[in-house]
C-alpha cells in the first residue's frame, strides 16, 4: 500500500530560494519566541533589537536578489513576481522603521510647572515608580488588570513588554505571504496569520489601558466577520469553478457564456474581507477608534503595512482571478472609492484628535488609491505601488511624531489644541510633521502630490473621470484639515500648560529618514516610478 501511495502521490517540490525572504521572516519569529521563552529578562530586549532588525533587512536583501523572478512556487501556491517583490519590499522597509519605533525604551524626566528637571539620573524602575515619563508605549504585564497592583508591580520592576517583536514580525510573514498568494486557500491562511498578531498588539498600550483593550476587541470581531465573508466567499468561487486556483476561476470565468451570479456573490464577499483590511467604506467603522487606542507604533505598523498587504491582495485578485468580470466590479468598487474619499475627508474636518484625524485621513487614501484599483489597467497597477510606498514611508514618520509630544503625566497629547504654538517649541518637529501633513495633502514637491497625480491619471485613463473629479474634491476639503494643525502649530499661542517633546533616538531616526523619503520622493520621483512600471505584470499558473 505505501508503495503504491508513493508511486501515484509525487512529493511537492518546495523552492526554498524564491520563499527565502518570508522563510527568513517566519523562522526570526520563531527563534523569537524561543528567546521570550528561555532567555534571561535583561538579555531580551537587545536579542528581540538584533532579530527583528537584523531578519528584516535580511528579508529585505532576498527580496532585492530576487528581482526578475516570475514564477509559481510552492506546488503553484504562491506567486513570485515583480508585483509581489516591490509589494513585499515597501512592507520590509515599513517594517524597519515601525521597529524602531517599537524598540524605543527611553526614560525622560517629568517636568515641574516651572520647567525644571527632576533628578539627572534615573533607573527604569525608579522613573517608572516615581511619576517619570515612560516612552515605552507597550504596558509591562499584558494580563494584568488596568491599574491594578499586580500592573503597578511589573511597571515598578521596569518590566517591558518584549512579545512585541515575534508578534510583529508574524503579522509582517502573513503580510508578505498575503499579495503573494496564488490561491485562495493560501490567501485566507496569511489574512488570519497577518491578523491575529495585530489583534494581541493593539491591546498592549500602556497607557489608555482600557481604551487599548476595547480597540483590541473591536478590531477581533469585526475582524472575525471580514475573516467569515472573505471564506464564504471563497467557498462561492470554488462552487463556480472547482478550483481556489486564481488562473483557474479566470479560465471558469472566461469558458462560462451564461449566468455568472455565483462568481460575482463569490467576489462580493472575497472583497469584503479585502476592504475591511484596508479601512474603505462601509468597512471602516473600526479604524479611529482603533487607530486610537492601540499603541501609536502599532497603529503606525497598520496602518501602512496592513493597507499594503491588503491592497496588494486586492489587487491580485482583481487583475488575476477576475478580470473578466470587470464590467460588474468596477462600477461597484469605483461607488466604494467615492464614498471612501468623501466620508474620510469630511469626517477628518470635525475631528479634535490629532490620532483620530489621521485615522480618517487613512480612510481618505484608501479611496484615492481604489481609483487606480478602478482603472484596470497597467498604469493602475504602477501608480499603486507608486502609491502605497509613498504613504506607507510617510505614514510611519507621521505617527512617530505623535509618540513625542507628551503632556504633564507622561501621555501623548494627541488633544489638537495642545499642539498650539509647537513650532516655537520645537521648530525641527513641527516642520517635519508639517512635511508629512502636506504630502497627506498632496501638495507639490512631496512624495503625496507625485502618488495622487499618478493615481488619479490612471483613473483618467481607465474611462473613470467622475473618480478624478471626486478625488480633487475630497483632496481639496483635506486640505483644510492638514493646514489647520499646521496653522495650529506656527501661528497660534501655545496653552497654559503646554505638552513636552520627550527626547527618543530610535524614533529621532524614523522621523528622519521618513521626512527625507517623503521629500525626496516628491522632488525626484522618477527612479521609484520607473521601478513600479518595471512590476507591473502578474505570473499566472
Amino acid at each position: 500500500m505505501n508503495q503504491l501511495l508513493a508511486a501515484t502521490v509525487p512529493a511537492p517540490s518546495i523552492e526554498y530560494h524564491a520563499l527565502a525572504p518570508m522563510l527568513i521572516v517566519f523562522g526570526v519569529a520563531v527563534v523569537g519566541v524561543l528567546v521570550e521563552a528561555f532567555a534571561p529578562r535583561s538579555w531580551r530586549y537587545p536579542l528581540h533589537l538584533i532579530l527583528a532588525l537584523g531578519g528584516s533587512v535580511a528579508a529585505l536583501a532576498a527580496v532585492i536578489a530576487l528581482a526578475g523572478t516570475h514564477a509559481t512556487v510552492a506546488v503553484g501556491a504562491v506567486a513570485v513576481d515583480n508585483v509581489t517583490l516591490m509589494l513585499q519590499g515597501t512592507i520590509l522597509v515599513v517594517t524597519i522603521l515601525a521597529i524602531g519605533l517599537m524598540a524605543e525604551r527611553g526614560i525622560e524626566p517629568r517636568l515641574s510647572r516651572t520647567g525644571r528637571e527632576g533628578p539627572g539620573t534615573w533607573s527604569r524602575a525608579a522613573a517608572a515608580a516615581s511619576g517619570a515619563v515612560v516612552i515605552d508605549g507597550f504596558t509591562p504585564q499584558a494580563a494584568a488588570v488596568p491599574g491594578s497592583s499586580d500592573e503597578i508591580a511589573a511597571a515598578r520592576a521596569g518590566i517591558a513588554t518584549t512579545e512585541v517583536f515575534p508578534l510583529a514580525l508574524f503579522a509582517v510573514g502573513g503580510m508578505m505571504l498575503f499579495p503573494a498568494a496564488n490561491d485562495l486557500l493560501a490567501m485566507f491562511v496569511a489574512l488570519e496569520v497577518l491578523s491575529l498578531p495585530l489583534y494581541l498588539l493593539c491591546g498592549l498600550a500602556r497607557r489608555r489601558r482600557l481604551l487599548s483593550q476595547e480597540a483590541a476587541l473591536k478590531y477581533f470581531l469585526l475582524g472575525a466577520f471580514a475573516s467569515a465573508f472573505f471564506l464564504y466567499g471563497m467557498a462561492l468561487l470554488y462552487g463556480y469553478a472547482g478550483t481556489v486556483r486564481l488562473s483557474g476561476i479566470a479560465d471558469a470565468v472566461a469558458r462560462d457564456s451564461g449566468s455568472k451570479t455565483l462568481a460575482v456573490l463569490g467576489v462580493a464577499m472575497l472583497v469584503v474581507g479585502m476592504l475591511f483590511k484596508i479601512g474603505a467604506v462601509p468597512f471602516q467603522s473600526w479604524v479611529p477608534d482603533v487607530y486610537q487606542g492601540a499603541p501609536t507604533a502599532v497603529t503606525a505598523f497598520m496602518a501602512a503595512a496592513t493597507k499594503i498587504a491588503a491592497v496588494g491582495a486586492l489587487l491580485r485578485i482583481l487583475q488575476v482571478a477576475v478580470p473578466g468580470l470587470s464590467a460588474e466590479w468596477r462600477p461597484i468598487l469605483g461607488a466604494v472609492a467615492v464614498a471612501t474619499m468623501v466620508l474620510g475627508a469630511v469626517l477628518a474636518v470635525t475631528q479634535t484628535d490629532v490620532k483620530r484625524m489621521l485615522a480618517y485621513s487613512s480612510i481618505a487614501h484608501a479611496g484615492f488609491i481604489l481609483t487606480a484599483l478602478v482603472a484596470a489597467n497597467s498604469d493602475g497597477v504602477s501608480s499603486v505601488l507608486f502609491y502605497l510606498a509613498a504613504y506607507g514611508v510617510s505614514t510611519v514618520g507621521g505617527f512617530a511624531v505623535v509618540t513625542l509630544v507628551r503632556d504633564r503625566v507622561g501621555d501623548e497629547a494627541t488633544a489638537l489644541s495642545a499642539w498650539a504654538g509647537l513650532g516655537r517649541r520645537s521648530p525641527w518637529l513641527a516642520t517635519v510633521f508639517a512635511l508629512f501633513l502636506l504630502s497627506f495633502a498632496g501638495i507639490p514637491l512631496t512624495s503625496g502630490f507625485v502618488g495622487k497625480f499618478a493615481v488619479f491619471s490612471a483613473a483618467a485613463a481607465g474611462h473613470a473621470a467622475y473618480l478624478v473629479i471626486v478625488g480633487v474634491i475630497s483632496s481639496a476639503i483635506a486640505v483644510f484639515f492638514y493646514i489647520r494643525v499646521i496653522v495650529q502649530m506656527f501661528f497660534t499661542d501655545p496653552p497654559d500648560e503646554p505638552p513636552t517633546v520627550v527626547t527618543a533616538p530610535l524614533t529621532t531616526v524614523v522621523i528622519a529618514i521618513s521626512g527625507a523619503v517623503t521629500l525626496a520622493l516628491g522632488v525626484a520621483p522618477q527612479p521609484l516610478l520607473d521601478l513600479a512600471n518595471r512590476a507591473v505584470g502578474f505570473v499566472a499558473g
